[in-house]
């Protein structure tokens, strides 16, 4: 069940604060005391009784610290919770709470695992580690997703290997809304198709401790274009220069994110390739900082909706991009979307490489030399807590091809998500929880 909660110790300096917030080394109970006096006269006697009352009050010590993630890299956006105060984590990774009675401390971030402090007040500045949720995903397609026994299998299959999360589709390639959405221009353009019900989906899954994941396809949506021309960039893809088209897929990222999912997935997300990129550079061009610019400006407005919500925020690129200098005319780099989403999901599909790649004949034959030169070559270039998880081919390999490219990302540290557009997955395919994927 997501997300999951640690508890951890740390021993580090030592830090306190007087209840009246200067510095002061730990020391005994404060107590406050006050007096009454009563008088009783009687016809022979006088006695008066003198009545003390002792108050209690908890020590404060000062409560400050700092939340990084992979790579020792700051996290932004960590909600650290102390009883009923709640404060975020800035760009630094840190938090002040000032002068605190002790208590437990719990911090939870999207893409992270939760831990629980057991803060006892001597342990300040705090620098707390949180380790990724490093996802290992088989796509769950939309013939799967409205089936309950193809469904149903899919859960079976997870549970006999080592796939603890699922990725299923809310908006798919061609605009196709695959549920009955709120959102209203869904249902105005003709887009939604309603094939099943995400909520009962999610719940089954988080119920057999899967993270659940969706992917929106963003700016490449003919049933959009065709109905919104004036959206229109080129072909069926949507004009992302301008913002106001940007409300549409941001909309269904915060429903998604509402209907249950740990993880909103953007695809598409980025400007148009081959014949509708020469169209598009005519309609309106951009140079590669504007095109980088755009895309990283959508992606943070998604963050900022995102993440207060508790989702995190995934990107889906092109391979190439971890391996080329530039944007390839897409705006895609993984340094300027580092730190803005908390996944970078490079494509790695060699059966779509040109020949000669990396130097092989046909770079389909060398799964995982492919997948471990992708890799090799873009992940020095993600930091700011980014995490790397790859789109990894499940179609024309056999069992043993797709286990070398699992391999090639799990030998990094790496979670991966298996591709297959129908969503039939073999289990010698698959790791089991002894790790088939390493040999």
């Amino acid at each position: 069940m997501f997300p999951r909660l640690t508890f951890v110790c740390l021993c580090l300096a030592l830090a306190a604060c007087s209840p009246g917030g200067s510095d002061a080394a730990s020391g005994p109970v404060v107590t406050a005391a006050s007096s009454s006096t009563t008088t009783t006269t009687t016809s022979t006697t006088t006695t008066t009784t003198t009545t003390t009352t002792t108050t209690t009050m908890a020590p404060r010590f000062v409560l400050q610290g700092r939340v990084i993630g992979v790579g020792a890299q700051a996290l932004r956006d960590a909600t650290v919770t102390v009883g009923d105060r709640v404060l975020s984590t800035g760009d630094d990774g840190k938090f002040d709470f000032g002068a605190i009675e002790v208590a437990p401390i719990e911090i939870n971030r999207p893409a992270y695992q939760g831990v629980v402090l057991e803060w006892d007040g001597t342990e300040v500045p705090l620098e707390v580690t949180l380790d990724p949720i490093v996802s290992k995903a088989i796509r769950a397609a939309a013939g799967v997703v409205q089936d309950d026994d193809r469904f149903q299998d899919l859960l079976d299959l997870a549970g006999a290997t080592a796939v603890d999360a699922l990725v299923f589709d809310t908006k798919k390639e061609g605009g196709g809304v695959l549920y009955d959405t709120a959102v209203r221009e869904a249902h105005d353009i003709g887009a939604v198709s309603a094939l099943y019900d995400p909520e009962q989906r999610i719940q089954q899954a988080h119920e057999v401790g899967l993270y659940a994941i969706t992917r929106i396809v963003t700016f490449e949506d003919p049933i959009r274009v065709a109905q919104r021309p004036e959206y229109k960039l080129a072909g069926a893809w949507v004009d992302m220069t301008n913002s106001e088209t940007w409300e549409y897929p941001l909309a269904l990222g915060v429903e998604a994110c509402e209907l249950g999912f740990d993880e909103i997935q953007f695809d598409y997300v980025r400007f148009p390739t081959g014949k509708t990129s020469v169209q598009s550079a005519r309609n309106r061009p951009t140079e590669a900082a504007e095109r980088v610019a755009i895309i990283a400006g959508f992606l943070t407005e998604a963050r900022d909706r995102l993440h207060p919500l508790g989702c995190a925020v995934a990107a889906d690129v092109f391979a190439i991009v971890f391996s080329a200098p530039n944007d390839q005319g897409i705006g895609q780099r993984p340094e300027d979307l580092s730190g803005i989403v908390d996944v970078l999901s490079p494509m790695i599909y060699p059966s779509h490489y040109s020949d000669g790649w990396l130097g092989f004949a046909d770079p389909n034959d060398y799964p995982g030399e492919v997948t471990a030169g992708a890799l090799d070559d873009g992940m020095p270039r993600v930091s700011n807590g980014t995490l790397v998880r790859p789109w990894l081919q499940a179609f024309s390999w056999t069992n043993a091809e797709i286990l070398e490219s699992i391999g090639a990302a799990e030998r990094r540290g790496l979670g991966w998500m298996l591709w297959q557009s129908a969503g039939s997955y073999d289990a010698a395919a698959l790791p089991t929880m002894s790790g088939d994927s390493e040999s």
